[in-house]
């Protein structure tokens, strides 16, 4: 099973995709509001050294963006 955590705000349209997206090829994933928890913040930009958003968490792989390839790549979807 796929540990997935999502870095996100709920005006940002990217965000939005991504999350549209893995409903889509059945992902379950934690969705984690970076702009009401300051501390959900600080873990992000530790990991992802961005303040952008989205930033995915894949099983401890950190990918900053919307990145469709590198994500079915490390979910396996095709």
């Amino acid at each position: 099973m796929n540990k997935v955590k999502i870095y996100s705000t709920p005006y940002c349209p990217y965000c939005v995709t991504l999350k549209n997206f893995l409903k889509q090829h059945n992902i379950e994933f934690e969705d984690i509001d970076v702009s009401e928890n300051e501390s959900a913040l600080q873990e992000m930009v530790e990991k992802s050294k961005q303040m952008g958003v989205p930033v995915i968490d894949i099983n401890g792989e950190i990918i900053v963006g919307f990145d469709k390839e590198r994500i079915s790549k490390l979910l396996n979807i095709n």
